[in-house]
């Protein structure tokens, strides 16, 4: 049975991609309830203003810390890892948010495709790398970002290339299939960790307006402009982020995909069990684990 939560007040809070969109608001908000807050950023620079409004919310027993990665490439996630593990004697909850999406076939600087390095290799490695300590320090969760762009799409798993469909994937198509990894990955690893006391769980946060997508050329910055009156905003995309860390309603269920604070059916693809097995096996592969 799992143990009660409490609350976010005085835990330790690791989030990636908080520097920006949902990342952001939700630090704000969770900041504002005393989360003792870690910011995983590309640079001082990037975090800098992160900070600044993180802190104007922030209840006095919070805090806010950052530690520097580049998620793409697997040595810094590995030092991040050595970094967290270094600093803090409990990491009370691991939030892998995280995310982009390329136009082209871009590698990342370990030779693999930069979407599936960035949105599902980092998260799979950070988790890994820190699971012992996460587990110490019981009750605890993981809550992973995802979409339902993972709806449609499927993984065609290649051991022999390292990579899933390789050559064949570009785009929102590669980028849906990321977000199928990351439900795959979060049965997975509820699966592994059943009864321990820590749950894993991701979401869907909607189509939100902020820097998404931004990155990959004019037509796709004006794609973003014209959907932004059918966005949501980042604190409206935060808000099952912040819910699943911060609720007591949430602290028996593990291994769930959630919108809107409640508890959805993902596509088939993503419930099948032998393909998450397949998945973890082949990442362990893929970061030398």
């Amino acid at each position: 049975m799992l143990q009660h939560w409490t609350g976010v007040a005085g835990k330790r809070v690791v989030i990636t991609g908080a520097t920006n969109g949902i990342g952001l608001a939700a630090a704000e908000e969770l900041a504002a309830r005393g989360a003792q807050l870690t910011l995983v950023a590309r640079s001082e620079a990037r975090a800098a203003p992160a900070i600044a409004r993180i802190g104007a919310r922030a209840r006095e027993d919070a805090t806010v810390e950052v530690a520097i990665c580049d998620l793409s490439l697997q040595a810094s996630v590995r030092a991040l890892a050595a970094e967290l593990l270094e600093r803090y004697q409990r990491i009370d909850a691991l939030v892998n948010n995280a995310g982009a999406l390329y136009r082209g076939h871009v590698s990342s600087g370990d030779g693999i495709e930069l979407t599936w390095a960035l949105n599902h290799l980092a998260p799979f490695l950070l988790t890994e790398l820190l699971a012992e300590r996460i587990l110490a320090s019981a009750p605890a969760r993981i809550v992973t970002t995802s979409s339902d762009a993972h709806r449609g799409r499927r993984l065609v798993l290649e051991p022999a290339s390292g990579v899933p469909g390789p050559g064949t994937s570009r785009g929102f198509r590669r980028y849906g299939e990321t977000k199928l990894a990351n439900i795959l990955f979060t049965t997975e690893l509820a699966r592994r960790i059943e009864g321990s006391g820590v749950t894993a769980n991701c979401f869907h946060p909607g189509l939100v307006a902020s820097g998404f997508n931004r990155n990959n050329g004019s037509l796709a910055r004006a794609a973003m402009t014209l959907m932004r009156p059918l966005s949501r905003s980042p604190a409206e995309g935060a808000r099952t982020l912040v819910w699943l860390l911060d609720s007591d309603e949430v602290s028996a269920i593990s291994g769930g995909y959630f919108a809107d604070e409640r508890l959805v059916t993902p596509s088939a693809e993503a419930a099948d069990p032998d393909t998450a097995r397949a998945l973890w096996e082949l990442s362990r592969a893929q970061v030398g684990l």
